[in-house]
């Protein structure tokens, strides 16, 4: 991921709090199963529940997006999609595991607080839907953002 697309998610986590920010991910997945992300790009969070607990991507920024890189060539493509959780950790909480219908996704959480971010992660779903595990976030330059810990299932109490 390049260091201007996490500072963009950082950002928006930071600016939504104590709301959940959302967006897209773009790029492009390699035949090994290796995603690269090109860039990230917001959306208003239109969940109809509480936006301080849900979220949900903008379908016209989705649509939009999809046109757009067709355009450009086809060579990207919508990866992922990124969201904050304010006040708790950056894990898929049980709600995420519910709402992940597309699991080919990657997902980056930003736990955001009242000081701005204290960490991002990404997660995949594993292959039997039961449960997300963290994938190493590797920023552009060669840098790792945090270290994978293992697979979560959705047990972080929001």
């Amino acid at each position: 991921m390049p260091a201007p697309a996490l500072r963009h998610i950082e950002e928006a986590a930071r600016a939504a709090y104590p709301h959940e920010c959302c967006g897209l991910l773009a790029g492009i997945r390699a035949t090994d199963g290796t995603v690269t992300v090109t860039r990230a790009v917001a959306s208003r969070n239109l969940a109809e529940t509480d936006t301080r607990d849900s979220f949900e991507v903008d379908p016209q920024v989705r649509f939009d997006l999809m046109r757009a890189l067709e355009a450009a060539g086809g060579r990207e493509e919508i990866v992922g999609h990124y969201h904050s959780h304010p006040g708790h950790p950056a894990v898929p909480s049980a709600r995420d595991l519910a709402m992940a219908y597309e699991p080919d996704l990657i997902w980056v959480i930003a736990a955001s607080g009242p000081d701005g971010v204290a960490e991002v992660r990404a997660h995949a779903l594993d292959t039997d839907g039961a449960r997300f595990s963290e994938i190493p976030l590797q920023i552009t330059d060669g840098a790792t953002y945090g270290s994978p810990s293992g697979s979560q299932e959705g047990d972080n109490e929001r």
